[in-house]
C-alpha cells in the first residue's frame, strides 16, 4: 500500500495538482481503498465511460469523498469493433474519429503507443473537423496541443473537461499503465519486495502461475482469465504485442531479437524503458490484491478478479510467505460492480450534459432513481455468453461455492 501511495501522488504530480493534493490523493487512496477500473482509456463522454463515471461520482458524493481515482487500460486498439473504441465518438447525432486518423492507424495501432503527435479533430467520413454544432464545442473544450499517445491526449482530454464542462464534484486522478509499469518497478527495484524477492527471481512462482493459468481456460473457469501475452506486453511502435515466457525470459514472435530476462533487474529496466508493459494480471496484483484495495469494474471482474487473487495465492504457496497469504486470506472485499451498471439516455452525454445544465444537476436526476430505474435491463451481462455458460457450471456441478478457484471471491 505505501508503493500504491508513492504511485499516486506521482502521478497527481503528473497531472499538474500541487503537493497538497498530491498529499490528500494519497490519503485517501489509504482511507478509503477503492479504485474505479472498469472503461478502458475513452473519454469521459464516450456512453460507457460517462455513465460509469456518473455512477461512481453518486457513491463518492454520498461518502464525502474529493478525489475519483481510476485505472484505465491503456494497451487497447483505437477500434474495437465498428466504429467503437477509443478512436471513435457519437456527437451530435454522427460517429466521429476522435484524432482524424487514416483506416490503417485505427486498425493497426495501440493507444499507449508513443507514435504521436495526436490531436482532437473529430472528423467525419468527408474528412470535415467538427462537422456539426456539438462537435465544434466539445474540440473547443479539448486541448489544441498535440500528445505523444492516444493515451495522453484521452487523459489530459478528460482532465480538461473535468474542470471545464464537466465541473465535477471531485478531483480527478487518472492512472494508466505506465503509472502501473513505473509502480511495477519500484516493487522490482526494492529486495524488501515480495515481487522482487520472491516472484520472478528463479522463475518458478511466474511459470506456475502461467500453467495454473493454461489450466482455468481447459476447464469450466475457460476465458475468464485468458493467456493474451504471459505477464507482460511488448511495447512497439505503432501496437502492443503479446510476449512468450521462454528460457527463462520474455520473447516475442514477431521480433526475434527481443528478449528481457524474467529478473527482477531486467524487468524493471524494460518497463523503466518503456520496452514492456504490464498485463492485467500483473498490474491487478499491485493496484488490487498485494495492496487490498477495492477494484469497481465491469461485471466480468466479479469472476476474474477473485480467479486473479487465487493465481496470485499459488506464488505466495510458493515463495513461503505465510504472513502475505495470512493477509490475503483475510481481505475479503476483493471488488465490487461499478462498470455499466447506470443504463446510458437515448441522447449522447454531451448533449444531455447541456441539457440538464451541467454535471451537477445531472447527478441529482440520477440520485434521485432506485437502482432498477437507472440500471434498466443491464444488456451487457444478460446477454453475455460467458454468463450462461457459468449458469450451466453451476447447474451441473463443475463449478462450486467451495471450489478451491472460487475461495478468494470474498464472503
Amino acid at each position: 500500500m505505501d508503493r500504491l501511495r508513492v504511485c499516486v501522488e506521482r502521478a497527481a504530480r503528473r497531472s499538474g495538482y500541487g503537493e497538497e493534493d498530491a498529499l490528500s490523493a494519497s490519503a485517501e487512496v489509504l482511507s478509503a481503498p477503492v479504485m474505479q477500473t472498469g472503461p478502458h482509456a475513452m473519454l469521459l463522454i464516450e456512453p460507457d465511460a460517462f455513465y460509469t463515471h456518473m455512477f461512481s461520482l453518486l457513491g463518492l458524493m454520498s461518502h464525502g469523498r474529493q478525489w475519483h481515482i481510476t485505472y484505465s487500460v491503456s494497451t487497447s486498439a483505437f477500434k474495437e469493433s465498428a466504429k467503437k473504441g477509443p478512436g471513435w465518438l457519437r456527437v451530435g447525432g454522427e460517429t466521429l474519429n476522435v484524432f482524424g486518423l487514416p483506416r490503417k492507424r485505427l486498425i493497426g495501432s495501440s493507444i499507449g503507443c508513443l507514435n504521436g503527435p495526436y490531436r482532437y479533430a473529430f472528423s467525419n467520413s468527408r474528412h470535415e473537423v467538427a462537422p456539426n454544432a456539438s462537435a465544434a464545442r466539445l474540440l473547443a473544450e479539448l486541448p489544441a496541443a498535440g500528445f505523444p499517445s492516444g493515451a495522453e491526449a484521452i487523459k489530459m482530454g478528460n482532465q480538461a473537461l473535468w474542470h471545464g464542462k464537466l465541473a465535477a464534484p471531485a478531483k480527478l486522478l487518472q492512472l494508466d499503465d505506465f503509472d502501473m509499469a513505473d509502480l511495477i518497478a519500484d516493487h522490482l527495484d526494492d529486495r524488501k519486495s515480495w515481487l522482487s524477492a520472491h516472484f520472478f527471481d528463479g522463475v518458478m512462482a511466474a511459470l506456475s502461475i502461467l500453467e495454473e493459468t493454461d489450466r482455468l481456460n481447459a476447464g469450466p473457469w475457460a476465458g475468464w482469465v485468458r493467456r493474451t501475452t504471459d505477464l507482460f506486453w511488448g511495447l512497439e511502435k505503432n501496437r502492443v504485442v503479446p510476449l512468450h515466457l521462454e528460457g527463462g525470459a520474455l520473447k516475442s514472435l514477431r521480433s526475434p531479437s527481443f528478449e528481457v530476462k524474467l529478473t527482477s533487474k531486467r524487468l524493471a529496466a524494460a518497463l523503466r524503458e518503456r520496452a514492456i508493459l504490464p498485463g492485467m494480471f500483473m498490474t491487478y496484483l499491485v493496484v488490487s490484491t498485494l495492496p487490498g484495495v477495492r477494484a469497481l469494474g465491469g461485471c466480468r471482474q466479479t469472476v476474474y478478479l477473485p480467479l486473479m487473487r487465487y493465481l496470485a495465492s499459488i506464488g505466495v504457496r510458493l515463495s513461503g510467505a505465510a504472513g502475505l497469504l495470512a493477509a490475503l486470506e483475510r481481505d475479503k472485499l476483493p471488488g465490487v460492480w461499478g462498470h455499466r451498471v447506470l443504463k446510458p439516455a437515448d441522447t449522447d452525454p454531451f448533449q444531455e450534459i447541456e441539457a440538464a445544465g451541467g454535471i451537477s444537476p445531472l447527478l441529482s436526476t440520477y440520485a434521485n432513481l432506485t437502482l432498477e430505474q437507472a440500471s434498466g435491463d443491464l444488456a451487457s451481462f444478460t446477454t453475455d455468453p460467458i454468463w450462461a455458460e457459468m449458469s450451466a457450471h453451476i447447474d451441473d456441478g463443475t463449478i462450486k461455492r467451495i471450489s478451491s478457484e472460487w475461495l478468494w471471491s470474498g464472503p
